[in-house]
């Protein structure tokens, strides 16, 4: 393995929320496809079964997604978290090129010596940050249902579809259910 290749350190103290951040490989727009949305939203659902983790916030753009995620465990592991959340869509998209765009599977193969794999996601795994204080995390939901309006997607960021703003703003469904934040995070 080459030195020069970083490996991701996650933080997984107890009590922590994280902000997750990961995009498509090469930054194609995979995920401006409702299937592949509906995949994320499905595959988020069942992580949460298996991991124990509170969804309190998300928006799935057209290339990249943000999570804000609160393990509910003190002992949790935050890249077993992603990789369940990424990985059955990342197979479920592969899957589906492979069977109904076989042209597109030359751009999402990516050969390194011998070994040649098909990517969904961008392989660094994406962003994590631990969000610790209050305001910092009212600041981050604020900022990700914001993506959308910022990019000239929509006008007012409830009016985009994957995203859980609408919930906030006027407590309207959303296709991900978000789980409240305790009185402690809201202060």
């Amino acid at each position: 393995m080459s030195q020069n290749r970083r490996h991701r350190q996650n933080d997984n103290t107890p009590g922590h929320a994280h902000e997750l951040t990961f995009s498509c490989y090469k930054r194609f727009r995979f995920m401006q496809v409702d299937r592949t949305c509906q995949w994320l939203a499905q595959s988020i659902d069942d992580a949460r079964t298996r991991f124990s983790f509170d969804l309190w916030a998300y928006v799935f753009m057209p290339e990249h997604v943000h999570l804000i995620v609160h393990p509910r465990d003190i002992d949790y592991d935050i890249a077993e978290i992603r990789r369940a959340i990424k990985s059955p869509v990342g197979r479920k998209g592969i899957e589906y090129l492979q069977a109904n765009a076989p042209d597109w599977v030359p751009r999402i193969t990516r050969t390194r010596g011998k070994k040649s794999e098909r990517l969904c996601w961008q392989s660094n795994g994406g962003y994590d940050r631990n969000v610790v204080e209050p305001q910092t995390l009212l600041r981050m939901i604020d900022y990700i249902h914001l993506n959308p309006v910022r990019r000239g997607l929509v006008e007012r960021p409830e009016d985009w579809q994957w995203s859980s703003a609408a919930w906030y703003l006027r407590g309207g469904r959303v296709p991900v259910a978000i789980d409240p934040i305790p009185p402690e995070w809201t202060a």
